[in-house]
């Protein structure tokens, strides 16, 4: 299971995530986003993935929100530090450089003062509408993310539309397979 540390100083915002960086930080990331885009002290943003072994589509998504969020909030670029080739190889075919500086120099230092974010728990229509929101902020980055993730957000919005019409039948459904 993974985790994510932050800290700010001076206006400097460094989150790092560690090991399997997965849907289920979800929740934790948006609401660090929410937080974010409140924020009256910002300089930059570092996102440290240099102890990241694992990361997900849905996380991707919402770490390239933090992108948009810091240039359109702050008229500032989100840095990535992915030293790891596996990691930077996905942020590379997700075209996370159209909303972050992706650099592969550990230049970030031992950040002083980094805590563990606490871990959100949300309900399963939350976390779908997560998973949805930032798999549509992949697919408008790059054509190629499109074509990847187009058959998963129809699902799940049918998903979402069945659940708002009463369609309760209980079929198991492409999104989940329950």
């Amino acid at each position: 299971m993974g985790k994510i540390l932050f800290a700010e100083q001076d206006g400097v915002h460094v989150l790092k995530f560690i090991g399997e960086v997965r849907l289920t930080l979800g929740p934790t990331i948006s609401t660090f986003l929410e937080k974010l885009e409140s924020c009256d002290h910002f300089q930059s943003m570092i996102i440290d993935l240099s102890e990241t072994e694992t990361i997900d589509s849905t996380a991707l998504g919402l770490i390239a929100k933090i992108g948009i969020c810091t240039r359109e909030y702050f008229d500032s670029r989100a840095s990535i530090v992915s030293p790891r080739e596996d990691i930077t190889r996905v942020l590379n075919s997700m075209a996370m450089e159209q909303v972050c500086v992706v650099t592969s120099d550990d230049v970030v230092a031992e950040a002083s003062g980094l805590q563990e974010l606490p871990t959100e728990i949300t309900s399963e229509e939350v976390l779908r509408d997560q998973v949805l929101d930032a798999h549509k902020t992949l697919m408008a980055l790059a054509d190629q993310n499109f074509d990847k993730f187009q058959d998963l957000v129809e699902a799940l919005e049918n998903e979402k539309e069945q659940e708002r019409s009463g369609d309760k039948t209980g079929r198991p459904t492409r999104a989940t397979g329950t």
